[in-house]
Formats: structure tokens, sequence, C-alpha cells
């Protein structure tokens, strides 16, 4: 795929650049260029174009505005300590993008396209990316169809896109959330589109997230579909708990089973608790086991993960059945260790044994 380059022929004034970084957040300022490539059924993928952020103009009758045939991807860009900069593990979300494609009938990326315009829209936004410890330039590539018409099938035609944004951390990471266990409703069906990336997953939980804040909590936790007592996510995170304490500690994940989101910082930290000389194990957790493993002591520390937040410390757990908070409700010294030395892999702080880090700059 080649790359034309029409930019933004007004940028951001450098001191408003820096102001709007330094303020932080996630998703409030977005940086001067996007990326844009058509496909269509005929000719299959053309050119990529860096150009000025803005906004699309899009039919009534787009297709994705009516039947949701849409996916995205979320990575990051790490300042490094020679000045640089690095995207993390970018190989692994176009895996990802492709399959989440294939799900959706929509058009697959080839990896190396995936890869090669993620990495020159960034090049363009060099400047965007914060310099800070745990912040980042967060990159969301994203597809939808955009065939024009009422007709209930795959689209014949879609529209790439790339745009970036400065972010700070999603969740205060010393400071650990509550969450809400949902009963009454559901993330992702066997045979459903769980293990895609697709906008109608977080649409479908937006409901569970509202009924979380009346209950007093920042996030949703989902149960399996069919038996209602097996633990999944959290909102849009893989969760892990911490059973036992010091290096005889084992990091512990609901398994994939289809119906979850196959995180790349799930897989990721698998990885690292392994390198820190931590037993990692995965497997089902029921919310039976949740409230048993608190009240025993056997479970000693709870977080989620994510590209956005990396990972967010639970402190406790609300739900029918009533309140279970984690060791003294505060950010465990394991989640802590696994976060940092991820975030120092990211930064280049810590060696990157792996080839994670792919450099831009």
């Amino acid at each position: 795929m080649k790359i034309n380059l029409s930019p933004n022929q007004n940028p951001t004034a450098p001191a408003d650049r820096e102001a709007k970084i330094a303020e932080g957040g996630f998703g409030k300022y977005y940086t001067d260029n996007m990326l844009i490539a058509e496909w269509d059924e005929q000719s299959g993928w053309g050119d990529a174009t860096i150009k000025a952020y803005g906004p699309l103009s899009l039919d009534p009758a787009t297709s994705v505005l009516h039947y949701g045939q849409e996916i995205f991807e979320g990575l990051k860009a790490y300042s490094q300590p020679d000045g640089g900069v690095s995207l993390f593990r970018p190989d692994a979300n176009a895996k990802r993008f492709a399959k989440s494609a294939n799900r959706l009938a929509l058009p697959e990326l080839p990896v190396e396209d995936f890869i090669n315009t993620v990495t020159e829209l960034v090049k363009h936004e060099i400047n965007w990316v914060p310099k800070n410890f745990g912040e980042s330039l967060y990159i969301r590539p994203f597809m939808i169809a955009t065939e024009v018409g009422l007709g209930v099938r795959p689209s014949n035609h879609a529209t790439y896109l790339v745009i970036t944004t400065p972010a700070s951390a999603y969740f205060n990471p010393n400071k650990a959330v509550t969450v809400w266990i949902s009963t009454e409703y559901v993330r992702a069906a066997p045979g459903g589109t769980g293990a895609a990336k697709a906008g109608g997953n977080y649409a479908a939980s937006l409901l569970a997230q509202k009924e979380a804040a009346t209950q007093g909590c920042d996030q949703v936790v989902w149960l399996d579909a069919l038996e209602r007592k097996w633990v999944e996510e959290m909102g849009g995170m893989n969760l892990y708990f911490i059973k036992g304490s010091g290096k005889d500690a084992t990091v512990f994940t609901p398994k994939l089973t289809g119906t979850l989101l196959a995180g790349v910082t799930r897989d990721s930290i698998l990885t690292v608790a392994r390198d820190l000389g931590y037993k990692v194990e995965e497997g089902m957790i029921s919310i039976d086991q949740w409230r048993d493993g608190i009240a025993s002591g056997e479970i000693t520390e709870i977080f989620a993960c994510g590209t956005a937040a990396v990972v967010s410390p639970v402190g406790a757990a609300k739900s029918a059945q009533g309140t279970w908070t984690t060791g003294n409700g505060e950010p465990g010294p394991i989640t802590m260790e696994i976060r940092n030395h991820l975030l120092g892999i990211q930064h280049g702080t810590i060696a990157d044994k792996h080839g994670w880090n792919v450099k831009v700059k």
C-alpha cells in the first residue's frame, strides 16, 4: 500500500501542542493529521493518504450507520531514553485487526500495511508523543463499512482510518477501582463477536456500565452468557487474579474461550509475570470462587489490563451477593511490580528481550 502525503498546512502551534499534551487525559485532543484508505470489492485496497485531521462526510444510507459493520484497534507509541519513539507490539494488533475484519465480513488489511500505515502516521505526529513515564501517544486504527445502501449484506466498500491522541493514565494507577459484577447483562455469547474488537460489543456494554455507575462503581465485570457464573472480562479489559503472595504467588487470568477478547496487554503480562518469576495460570474462575478466595485470603490482589489503562488495580467488587474488598482495598505490590515492569519495557528503560518494541524514530 502506497502512502501519499497531504499533511495539515496549519498544524497546532508548538506552545499549544505542549499545553494539550501536559493537560493529559484520554482522547481529549487529537493530533494534526490522520490516515485514510479505501477498499472496494472490485479493485481491493487503494493508496493511503496522510491528511489533515477532520470530519468525515457520509451519506445517510451508509451501511455502517445501519448495521454496525465496524472494527477498531488500540496501540501506543512510547518515548524512549535516546529521544526516539517506539511502537509496542504493532504486529499483534495487526493480526487481531485482520481476525476482527474476517469475523465482521470486512476486508482484511495485510499485516505489513497495518504496521506501515501506523508507523508513517506516528512519524508525522512525532512531536505529539508525551515524554513522561506512563504517558504515550494512543493510536486508533479503525475500519467502517461505507457502501451506500440499505441491503442487509456485507458491504462492498470499506474505509480504513488511523487517528492519534496523546494519553495519560486511563485510570489513576495509584487508586484501585471498584467494580460491579453484572448478572443481568452479558457481553458476548459463544459463536458471537466477543473475540473481535468490534464497536457493537462496546455499544451493548454501555447499559451495564451505566448500572455499575448507579452502584457507585467504576467499571462492570462480565460473566459468561450460559451459566452466569464464570468471570470473563472487566469493561473492555482482561482481568487478572493474584493467588498467594511473594514469589510463590500465582498470576491467574480467565482463559480464552472464544467470547473473550485476546488482549495484547493480557498476553504481554503472561510473559512478564513469568519473567519476574511468578507461576502463571489460565483457567476458569466463578463468581463464588472469587468471593470465597477473597474471604479465605487465597486471592490477594486483582487487576485489569488493556492498552488504554495498561494495568488498573481492582480494590473492591460489588454484586447482588454483597461487597468484597481485596486485601486492604489498595493497589497490591505484585500488581504494581508487573505494571512498572511492563511500562519499563514499553519506554525502553528495561531490556526488551522479547523484541516487542518497533522503532519509529
